[in-house]
């Protein structure tokens, strides 16, 4: 190899390494960092004013898990759910089963991200709000930090849009 290709290639090899410093890591992509497991913090509703009211109560319960292969699973309930008096789930009253149906939500299935639009496409295969089965959703999200995540959904299983926010867990 003659002098100067030698001396090239070496100086390629020092700028790539003042680019990228040991240690430093390269940033992560936008799906990358949603990676993990979330608690639920928020779940509003946005009213056409502006204002918001709880969708789940003021502490909702609620945990998202996205996994490095484009799989995801979500539940929300309320926190406050009532018992069954009949201690069986199949044998809940009127009033029980609107409570449960009404205060909780769960789907789960795929997902990808537009890195470029900041959205988050999510392809629901299985819920328990039927009418969400099978169906492709898109969210606006910002990944505020690495331990902070907010999106929105325009159309919230409830009507109208909502505003989420989740914590991750360590």
């Amino acid at each position: 190899m003659n002098g100067w290709r030698l001396f090239g290639l070496s100086a390629v090899t020092v700028l790539a390494l003042a680019a990228f410093p040991a240690g430093a890591e390269e940033p992560k992509s936008q799906k990358d960092q949603l990676v993990g497991t979330w608690r639920l913090l928020i779940d509003d509703r946005v009213n056409p004013d502006g204002t918001q009211t709880p969708n789940y109560g003021p502490n909702p319960n609620g945990i998202l898990m996205f996994d490095g292969n484009g799989h995801y699973a979500l539940v929300i309930a309320r926190s406050n759910l009532p018992k069954f008096k009949s201690n069986s789930r199949t044998e809940g009253t009127a009033d029980e089963n609107k409570a449960v149906v009404g205060g909780t939500l769960a789907h789960f299935g795929t997902y990808a991200v537009d890195e470029a639009g900041h959205t988050l496409t999510l392809h629901i295969q299985g819920s328990t709000y039927p009418n969400w089965d099978q169906t492709l959703q898109k969210r606006q999200f910002a990944v505020l930090s690495p331990e902070d995540l907010k999106w929105e959904t325009p159309d919230a299983s409830g009507g109208g849009s909502a505003l989420l926010y989740w914590k991750r867990i360590k």
